[in-house]
């Protein structure tokens, strides 16, 4: 027995070992948007759509951050009332008012849902369409329960515009306030950029592509090269299957990139404006923001777990195999250390208690960077094995709610395996 205690342990500390020097240092959290102050050089038109069902108690604190963005350039923020029966639509206008905005906000009565589409990106869809007469250079999506800092707006603008990037987006500052929160919500972040490493996602020659979907900037350009919203009109991860999209289209730009260079030698000429915007194809960058934050509240197990439980499984793309590989591979990876801890000092085995001891080290140095940028006790850093399992638990109940038929259940809609429309 202790053998094989003692080679689950070793794994463990390999696997930690890979993760921490090998897997695009998800862990840190110096990819921030609020990094560096930039100045404008241009001022693109920029269009925010912000779809909205029930959202009666956050829009006037929401709406108002946006609608008082201190970008100079033209703003327009369009919201889409998802058949809302709480009022949305008449708060957010008496916002607009409050602020001396009205111009700048358009409110859309959404219609009826279509067969084939999450109600979100139905509601996305519309906005667009209604932006599209001011003919923007980008689109601002952003949700109805985020507070904008007055900045944000112009730091996304000008890391688009200087980086040449198709996409920005930030992962939002999530609230943090209740015991829960401190205690998992933390983790589901850091959970994120494990899966998907900022510097990874940063990269255009890795494939690796993700987005946060409260706030993302995207180009007119870059929406219509990839179809529009409808190629992802069924995505419960909408965010995430928009910036594969996005990057995916690099290939067909390089594609044409190469076409214009052999129109160039024979002759053709090529629109200098079209030309020069070609290198951006595909390009997407992800961070994190310190200052425009969530105003979702989660303050109870049950509210973070639904949370979690509405698209883990999604998430997994619906495989049965790749859950048996999470439920098998979050206690190796995550308990293996602190139960090494225990069986080593009642069984007096050292090296067992030892290695336990260094893995349980190494998964709390990468949890630190988290806990500290959300400003939490760093006791909670050491907590990780205990919030490892509770999001086990919660992807295990993902699955079973999908094969009961309740799967990604939101705002009174649920919405059934793509793959089964």
């Amino acid at each position: 027995m202790d053998v094989i205690v003692l080679g689950l342990m070793l794994l463990s500390l390999t696997i930690w070992l890979g993760l921490l020097c090998f897997w695009g240092q998800f862990w840190r959290t110096d990819e921030q948007l609020e990094v560096t102050e930039t100045q404008l050089e241009s001022l693109p038109v920029v269009c925010a759509v912000v779809p909205a069902r029930n959202e009666a108690e956050l829009i006037p604190t929401s709406l108002r951050s946006l609608l008082l963005q201190d970008y100079p350039g033209s703003f327009n923020v369009f919201l889409v009332d998802d058949r809302s029966t709480d009022r949305t639509a008449n708060f957010a206008e008496g916002v607009a008012h409050a602020v001396g905005k009205p111009q700048q906000l358009h409110i859309i009565s959404g219609v009826s849902l279509p067969p084939g589409w999450s109600g979100k990106l139905w509601a996305v869809e519309q906005g667009i369409n209604s932006a599209s007469k001011f003919a923007p250079d980008y689109f601002l999506l952003t949700d109805a329960d985020i507070e904008h800092d007055p900045g944000n707006l112009r730091r996304l603008v000008a890391k688009a515009v200087q980086e040449d990037l198709d996409m920005v987006s930030v992962m939002v500052r999530l609230r943090c306030e209740s015991f829960w929160e401190k205690f998992l919500i933390p983790a589901f972040v850091f959970f994120f950029q494990k899966l998907y490493p900022f510097r990874w996602v940063n990269n255009p020659n890795n494939p690796t592509a993700a987005a946060a979907g409260g706030s993302i900037l995207i180009s007119r350009e870059a929406l219509e090269r990839i179809g529009g919203i409808q190629v992802i009109r069924q995505a419960l991860i909408d965010d995430c299957a928009l910036a594969m999209a996005v990057k995916k289209s690099r290939g067909a730009g390089e594609q044409r990139s190469r076409g214009a260079e052999e129109q160039r030698s024979k002759g053709y000429k090529e629109n200098n404006h079209a030309s020069s915007r070609m290198p951006r194809q595909g390009r997407i960058w992800l961070g994190l923001s310190s200052l425009t934050r969530s105003l979702r509240p989660y303050d109870s197990l049950a509210t973070i777990w639904d949370m979690v439980a509405r698209s883990a499984y999604t998430q997994l793309n619906y495989s049965p195999l790749l859950l048996l590989g999470t439920l098998v591979g979050m206690p190796v990876i995550y308990l293996v250390p602190p139960v090494c801890v225990i069986l080593g000092a009642v069984w007096s085995n050292w090296a067992i208690a030892l290695t336990g001891i260094l893995g349980w080290l190494l998964m709390t140095f990468a949890y630190y960077p988290t806990i500290r940028f959300y400003k939490c006790s760093p006791w909670f850093a050491l907590s990780l094995p205990a919030i490892a399992f509770l999001y086990t638990l919660m992807t295990l109940d993902s699955a079973l709610r999908h094969w009961q038929g309740r799967g990604g259940a939101w705002k009174g809609r649920v919405y059934p395996n793509p793959d089964n429309l």
